[in-house]
């Protein structure tokens, strides 16, 4: 397991996170200590939830998980999303963030978060209040660093800059969505993490199973989340997602690896990116994305795989300039 500096925190986090997300619904307890300890024993340090997860189950079950090695793990959590029917148990108002970090520290058992992810921006809430409440937290203790998920880069880069003007905890890291057929985060997320350093935890390398090797141009599982979960069908509705799952899974099977191993490990060789979020529901394909920690991209198989689906254009929508047809360059 390789581990890299988070930011300029000096904290160092595995070069794979777990993600929680299943722990408490589709995932029992006996089986989440199996997956647990897997991880560990591979080096993982860093574990992802959210208060939404299973309806804060996910928490109180890893909060047992962490409890005899607290100190050796690095834990996420999140808020935005509703957690019940009252109005104002949603969003990244201080009164709302507040709350959800003394439940969420209730159910994870802990006396701090250490990376704690807003989980999506809030067109309602003035930013300066947000991020002045999570100021607050972090000199209380409650959080140690703030991060930023489902956030354009524009929205990140207003945030950097206000945390910056008036001395606040400056987010450390953002978590956006990336993988083979979901590479919009290419365009301006990605370079702007670069540049501001911050650290990057792509969610859905695998894209919700569509590139696991059970989906093609006209293959479908009878089940699957993205067959099952209206949500993700909508995510990844195009037929041309799928055209490339299954040019995806021959060249997986031509290069003699698991599809779902090399789809996470590509995510993986991206420059900017610190480490991918891996999800499992079972032991068997908990296995198969560590096997992505053995797999090498090279630069030539990166750019054979990103050749599989459309690079999207530049945020000035000017794609002569990538060609040798353009005014030039420094």
């Amino acid at each position: 397991m390789d581990y890299r500096f988070l930011s300029t925190t000096g904290l160092k986090v595995s070069s794979l996170v777990f993600g929680t997300m299943p722990l408490g619904d589709s995932i029992d307890k006996a089986l989440a200590k199996k997956m647990f300890d897997l991880c560990r024993d591979k080096g993982i340090n860093t574990f992802d939830s959210a208060n939404v997860y299973a309806k804060g189950k996910s928490e109180t079950m890893l909060g047992e998980l962490i409890k005899d090695c607290r100190d050796e793990v690095i834990i996420a959590s999140k808020a935005y999303f509703p957690t019940s029917d009252d109005p104002n148990a949603r969003g990244l108002s201080r009164y709302h963030i507040r709350n959800a970090v003394e439940a969420s520290l209730k159910r994870l058992d802990t006396d701090r978060i250490d990376l704690y992810f807003l989980h999506r921006f809030d067109d309602a809430t003035s930013m300066e209040d947000t991020f002045r409440c999570l100021d607050d937290l972090v000199r209380d203790g409650k959080i140690l660093y703030p991060a930023l998920s489902n956030f354009a880069a524009w929205q990140a880069s207003k945030a950097l800059g206000l945390c910056e003007r008036y001395s606040w905890a400056k987010p450390v890291a953002i978590q956006p969505m990336y993988n083979l057929v979901k590479r919009q985060a290419e365009v301006e997320i990605l370079p702007m993490a670069k540049s501001e350093n911050l650290g990057v935890f792509p969610y859905s390398p695998l894209g919700g199973g569509l590139l696991s090797g059970k989906y093609g141009a006209e293959k479908r599982p009878d089940q699957g989340r993205l067959v099952q979960n209206k949500m993700y069908g909508i995510r990844y509705g195009s037929q041309s997602y799928y055209n490339t799952a299954e040019a995806f899974t021959s060249l997986a099977m031509e290069l003699g690896k698991h599809p779902a191993a090399l789809a996470i490990a590509w995510v993986a060789a991206h420059p900017a990116v610190t480490a991918p979020i891996i999800g499992a529901k079972n032991m068997e394909h908990l296995k198969i994305a560590l096997q992505s920690l053995d797999i090498e991209i090279d630069e030539n198989l990166y750019r054979c795989i990103a050749d599989l689906s459309p690079t999207p254009p530049p945020a000035t929508d000017r794609n002569e300039e990538a060609s040798a047809h353009n005014y030039g360059a420094r």
